[in-house]
């Protein structure tokens, strides 16, 4: 990243490209996201606490927003109310009816908030970054937020440092499929074992690898690969049926779950869209590597889902079956999944 713009300049910049996301702008002028909104500061932008434990409990206070989370590849939108907030050392996590998310709080280093007039009034939202100035979270108020809840929520998150200019770090490389041969059999055995799906991520770090290299050696009775232009018809197949999900999208700090259907798929361009009343997601289709149908047993039976990477090894999205009532055996979301067309060839 660049360090030769001022404040002044990257304002100047933004100025004159109104029309640019701030990311890809900041892309374009080589400089952080979180930089070209921290230049702003004391032009519409206030610099708030940045860490989950001091922000998140308030928000709840803003009623109905618009919480967002994403990565290169995707895009997870979801309208809800903030509710439960569970602090946790490593992890922490909103618990709600529309809002859910889990938290990983270490990451979490700069919080705006941002208030820009448009033709149509005043935007207001509060944004989240990580130490490389990459967005972890963004929460954007709606016509329906109680936005007198705004100002007494900046003021008391507010912190002393209120410079337009922030240091970030060098962004960390995606890490790339590990693989230990040597452990294949002991991750069958162990896998074969499983009783919940959150044991997965201690076994293969214990064996020295991660989830993309486990899935490139595992059985087939446990990991399929699917053709990458699949995700399309996945994704309209889960409309077509009326299949309920459970859909993952994060980065190193935040990752946002939508449970429900998906109703209006629209493809635009390289971008697979989701547009519904409480839900939007927009994914890149050009930007999947790798796609795989997976199985973990757990108490209540198999948890499959479908996961896709983009070419660097990381994580775009995850999304499982969400049971419509307690005899749901999911019938439907497998035999989706059980119609996607395969690739056979290794990728070891």
């Amino acid at each position: 990243m660049t360090t030769s713009m001022t404040p002044s300049d990257i304002r100047a910049a933004k100025a004159a490209n109104t029309d640019k996301r701030d990311r890809d702008l900041a892309y374009e002028l080589g400089i952080s996201e979180a930089a070209l909104v921290a230049a702003h500061t004391g032009h519409g932008v206030t610099r708030i606490s940045g860490d989950p434990d001091v922000a998140m409990p308030c928000i709840s206070s803003l009623g109905e927003v618009m919480s967002l989370t994403r990565n290169a590849s995707c895009v997870h939108e979801r309208v809800g109310t903030f509710e439960e907030y569970h602090s946790g050392k490593h992890a922490s996590m909103v618990l709600g009816k529309e809002i859910d998310t889990r938290i990983f709080p270490s990451h979490w280093t700069f919080g705006f908030a941002v208030e820009t007039e448009t033709d149509k009034g005043t935007r207001r939202s509060l944004q989240f970054f990580d130490a490389s100035g990459d967005a972890l979270q963004k929460v954007w108020l709606r016509d329906t937020s109680n936005v007198s809840a705004w100002a007494p929520l900046v003021e008391k998150l507010k912190i002393d440092d209120q410079s337009p200019e922030i240091t970030v770090d060098p962004r960390p490389a995606t890490e790339g499929p590990k693989i230990n041969m040597a452990k294949r059999d002991v991750l069958m055995d162990e896998w074969a074992r499983m009783t919940d799906t959150h044991q997965f991520n201690r076994i293969v770090s214990k064996l020295g690898m991660n989830r993309l290299g486990a899935y490139r050696i595992a059985d087939y009775r446990w990991v399929r690969r699917v053709a990458t232009d699949a995700v399309g018809g996945f994704l309209e197949a889960v409309r077509d049926a009326g299949q309920l999900v459970i859909l993952f999208v994060g980065n190193r700090g935040n990752i946002q779950i939508h449970w429900g259907g998906l109703e209006t798929i629209k493809p635009m361009g390289p971008w697979l869209n989701v547009l519904d009343p409480r839900f939007n997601l927009h994914l890149r289709g050009d930007h999947i590597a790798e796609v795989y149908v997976v199985e973990k047993p757990t108490k209540r039976g198999p948890a499959i889902s479908l996961e896709a990477f983009d070419a660097d090894g990381g994580l775009i999205f995850q999304c499982f079956g969400q049971r419509q009532g307690d005899d749901d055996d999911l019938a439907t979301w497998h035999g989706i999944l059980d119609a996607l067309p395969e690739i056979e060839e290794a990728v070891v």
